[in-house]
This record gives structure tokens, sequence and C-alpha cells, in this order.
């Protein structure tokens, strides 16, 4: 275990977390992080992956890409987007993709922190248009448990895929940080 992967699982523990899960076997991937309620879940995730020997990469609003803290996301895994073309910021993703022999790239469906029953299916584009596999990650704030999650297959049917992927979050009844913007229909 490298010497920082010991510091954020200490930093995880001194915060009350608990890491259920390793990281994800494949090469690459897509871990969906639900519920996304706030600004602490992308600490919390980083912690966790990282104490578990994972590497994650993650979508950032490229507003936020200022020093000091445009280094710090960067260094965090995090990816410059520009979010004003959903079809533009998917194709630069899966551009991302192919440059690495291993990328696990962690994002929220719900594309806010704010309360949506509405996903964003780009994942779900990504990762039929690349054959990578989708994991169910979670961060619950109720029990503050943390893992990648079980594996979920993908039709060709995107939004039935969503709603299916909503009603299995709905079942693992999770408390998101601000649990009034945490909606999954």
């Amino acid at each position: 275990m490298s010497c920082k992967a010991k510091i954020c699982g200490k930093l995880l523990h001194l915060l009350g977390w608990t890491a259920v899960e390793p990281p994800v076997p494949e090469d690459r991937c897509i871990i969906l992080g639900v519920p996304h309620t706030s600004i602490w879940d992308f600490l919390i995730s980083y912690l966790y992956y990282t104490s578990v020997g994972g590497n994650a990469k993650c979508m950032v609003k490229k507003e936020m890409f200022f020093p000091p803290l445009g280094w710090l996301l960067r260094a965090m895994g995090g990816i410059p987007v520009d979010r004003t073309s959903p079809t533009k910021l998917v194709r630069s993703i899966i551009a991302e993709m192919e440059k690495d022999k291993t990328f696990h790239l962690a994002l929220a469906p719900e594309g806010t922190r704010k309360p949506t029953a509405r996903w964003k299916t780009g994942f779900h584009f990504i990762a039929k248009e690349t054959g990578i596999p989708v994991y169910l990650g979670y961060f619950d704030w109720g029990t503050k448990r943390i893992g990648r999650g079980q594996k979920v297959e993908l039709t060709d049917d995107a939004k039935a895929d969503m709603l299916r992927i909503q009603q299995m979050y709905e079942d693992m009844h999770l408390t998101g940080k601000n649990p009034k913007n945490y909606i999954t229909h």
C-alpha cells in the first residue's frame, strides 16, 4: 500500500467513514457516485478510492480550474470540462479515456448537487460507445459507508436502464449529506 493510500485511509477513518469495497478490477470503467448532494462527496470519494488503491478521474466544470484550486483538482484526478454542449463533453471524455490504458471515471449521474429526478445519461453513452462496465458507486452519509458498488449491465435502452439504476439506488436507502437534495425518481 502506498504512502498516499495510507494517508487517505487514515483521513477517511478520522472522518468516521468505512471503505466497503476494493477498487474496480477492470482497467477501464465508469463508477457512478450517488447521492451527490454536497461538494464534500468529492473529497470523501477521493479519500475512499485512493485509500483502497484506486485512481479515479472525474469531470469538473472548467470554471473551477483557476490557481491554486485548479492545481489541486488536477492532482485529485479532475478533468476540466465544458458543459455548454453535452455531446462535445461526452466526446471529449471518450478521447481522454482513449489516451490511457487504465481509466476509472467517477461521475455523478444527477449532474448537480440540487434535487433532480432527471439524471443525465451521458455515462450510458460513454459506456456503450467504449464497451466499458458501469459500477453503482455510493456514499451513504447516514451510515458513513462508501463503496464502488456492484456492476450493472446496460442494454441499448438508456431510459429503461436509468429507471432501473435509479430503482437500484432507491433500494439501497442511501442518505445524502443534504438529504432533501436526493431524489431518485
